[in-house]
C-alpha cells in the first residue's frame, strides 16, 4: 500500500497523503448487496425465525387451537408436562429407533452402489436416473404404492416372501412388521439422494490418481480401499449428518402408511406433536414439545460440528 506524495509547502516540509483504504467496498456496493439479499432475509425471518419465536411464546401459555388468542400465562408448566410425559418419550424413542434402523443402510448401501457404478465404462447415466427417480415421487404416492404391495395375500412384497418359502410378516398388525415395512419403503424412496451425492464426489477424484495406482500394481479393490473411500470421507460425513437429521424428522411415511400404529408403537415425535396440537387441541403443550425436540436437533448438529472441527484440526 503506497502513499501519495503531495507537493512540498513553502516551508520545505513534504506532506504525504493518508494511505488509501484497501479492501473496503464502496458504500454503493454495500447497498446493492443488501438490496439483493433483502428478499431472502424477509423470507428467512418470516418462515423460519418467525415461527420459532411464535412457537416459543405460545409454549408459555395454555394456548388451544379452538379458541382465539394465546390463552393464559402458565410459564414453564408445559415444559414440565412434556418432560414427565411417558408418551412423549416413547415417541422420542420411536424417532431414534427409526434413525438407528435406516441411517446405516442409507449411508453404506448408496456408497457401495456409487462405487460400483463408477467402475462402469458405459451406461452410468441410466443407473443415476433409475436410483434417483423414486426420490422425486411425492411421499403420499410412495406410501399408497407400498400399501398395495403390503396387502395380505395379494400384495407383491407379501407374495415375494412365499416365493422363497418364507412367511410374510404382518406389516400392519405387528410392531416388527410395521418397522420392516416403513424401513423398506424409506430405503427405496430416499436411496437415490445419497447415491447422487456419492457419485458427484467420486467424479471429483482425478483419473490420474487411479492411473498411477494401476501402474503401481494396485487392483480395483485396493484402489477402492486406499483411494476412493479415504477421499470420500468428507462426503460420507456430510451424508451421515444429513441422514441422521432427516431420519429424526420422520413423519410422512409413518403417518400415511401406518398412522403410527399398531397401537402407536411406531408413532414418531413429530406425529405426537401433530396429534397433540391438532387432535387434542393443546397448542401450548405441542409448542413446548416442539421446542424440546428443536433443542435436541440443535444439540445433535452442534455435537457433529464440534467433532468434525476437532478431526479437521487433528488432520491439519
Amino acid at each position: 500500500m503506497t502513499a501519495t506524495a503531495l507537493p512540498a509547502p513553502p516551508g520545505g516540509t513534504e506532506v504525504r497523503d493518508r494511505p488509501a483504504t484497501a479492501g473496503r467496498p464502496p458504500r454503493r456496493e454495500n447497498r446493492a448487496g443488501w438490496l439483493f439479499a433483502t428478499p431472502f432475509l424477509v423470507l428467512y425471518l418470516a418462515f423460519l425465525i418467525g415461527p420459532v419465536v411464535i412457537g416459543l411464546v405460545i409454549s408459555l401459555f395454555n394456548t388451544t387451537t379452538v379458541r382465539a388468542g394465546v390463552g393464559n400465562w402458565v410459564g414453564f408448566s408445559n415444559y414440565a408436562d412434556v418432560l414427565t410425559n411417558a408418551d412423549f418419550w416413547a415417541s422420542m424413542w420411536h424417532s431414534a429407533l427409526f434413525t438407528l434402523l435406516t441411517t446405516p443402510i442409507l449411508v453404506l448401501l448408496p456408497l457401495l452402489f456409487a462405487v460400483l457404478v463408477s467402475r462402469l465404462s458405459r451406461g452410468q447415466w441410466f443407473y443415476r436416473l433409475a436410483f434417483f427417480a423414486p426420490y422425486v415421487v411425492p411421499s403420499a404416492a410412495v406410501c399408497l404404492i407400498f400399501a398395495f404391495m403390503y396387502t395380505p395375500e395379494t400384495g407383491l412384497i407379501t407374495n415375494a416372501f412365499g416365493w422363497f418359502g418364507l412367511t410374510a410378516p404382518d406389516f400392519f398388525g405387528s410392531t416388527s412388521g410395521a418397522w420392516f415395512a416403513v424401513v423398506l419403503l424409506t430405503v427405496w424412496w430416499t436411496f437415490g439422494f445419497n447415491f447422487i451425492l456419492y457419485t458427484a464426489a467420486i467424479q471429483e477424484i482425478s483419473e490420474e490418481v487411479y492411473e498411477a495406482a494401476t501402474l503401481d500394481g494396485a487392483g480395483p479393490w485396493q484402489q477402492i480401499r486406499m483411494i476412493t473411500v479415504p477421499l470420500l470421507r468428507p462426503t460420507i460425513g456430510l451424508v451421515l449428518i444429513l441422514q441422521v437429521l432427516s431420519s429424526l424428522k420422520v413423519f410422512d411415511q409413518i403417518y400415511i402408511l401406518l398412522a403410527g400404529g399398531p397401537n402407536y408403537s411406531t408413532r414418531p415425535v413429530i406425529q405426537y406433536i401433530f396429534d397433540t396440537g391438532f387432535s387434542n387441541y393443546r397448542g401450548g403443550y405441542a409448542a413446548a414439545a416442539t421446542m424440546v425436540y428443536f433443542v435436541v436437533l440443535v444439540v445433535v448438529s452442534v455435537a457433529w460440528f464440534l467433532i468434525r472441527r476437532r478431526n479437521t484440526s487433528a488432520n491439519a
